[in-house]
């Protein structure tokens, strides 16, 4: 499409692998949390659903600041983690993921919750009927059918991560080859003189990728469901 200098390609790379792996360690949580605030009630259901959602709400700048007093090396949680098991999170690549993660939750746990909250009970209830344990309910029934918002979460929040910026410079800063992502790199391609030709190429590429990955989410929902369908008038 057009040339990319090896700053660029870094960046676009480190991106990728930031919003993969954000993706991913998360997509679990946010299964177990949909699946919690959908189908059980319990004292502080609307905190923790609060909790859940206020990354939405709150500047990414004030999350970015929340992580790095958490995971710092002086934080409680950094200083526990670099103690134990000699990692360090704050100013790598795992810390842009981990803030990407945090930005992207939300979304992912909506879209997985929407999903549970239209599977039909009744088919639950008639697996348990027939001697089903809960955890085979769960894993033969609700979640093939909650596939479609799962892979619209996951989409979403992949979407998100790529572009996740103010809580990725508050808590890992602009590091190249370690935490210059995309976004963090096109903005500082505008803050230099002659950067505009380079902060043009970043943000088409952005939004190409953006798309692709929300259109190839849409493209996989329709299919399963497509399939669930099938099977059912089977």
């Amino acid at each position: 499409m057009f040339p990319l200098t090896p700053l660029e390609s870094e960046a676009i790379l480190l991106s990728l692998r930031v919003a993969f792996w954000s993706m991913l360690v998360s997509l679990p949580l946010a299964i177990s949390v949909a699946w919690l605030l959908a189908h059980t009630r319990f004292p502080g259901h609307t905190l923790v659903n609060g909790l859940v959602h206020l990354p939405l709400v709150l500047p990414p700048v004030v999350i970015g600041y929340l992580l790095l007093l958490l995971l710092g090396r002086n934080g409680p949680m950094g200083a526990w983690l670099y103690d134990w098991f000699g990692v360090t999170v704050a100013f790598t690549w795992r810390g842009a993921a981990v803030a990407s993660a945090v930005m992207a939750f939300p979304l992912m746990v909506r879209a997985i919750r929407l999903s549970l909250e239209s599977v039909d009970v009744k088919l639950e209830a008639a697996a348990r009927t027939l001697g089903a344990p809960p955890a085979w309910v769960f894993v033969t029934v609700s979640l093939p059918l909650m596939l479609p918002g799962i892979l619209t979460g996951a989409m979403l929040a992949f979407a998100r991560g790529f572009g996740e910026f103010g809580a990725t410079i508050t808590f890992v800063s602009n590091i190249p080859g370690e935490t210059r992502t995309l976004p963090v790199a096109l903005y500082g391609m505008t803050q230099v003189p002659g950067g505009e030709g380079g902060a043009l190429r970043l943000m088409i590429l952005s939004i190409v990728i953006a798309m692709l990955a929300l259109f190839a989410s849409e493209l996989l929902a329709r299919r399963v469901r497509a399939r669930l369908v099938g099977q059912g008038d089977a």
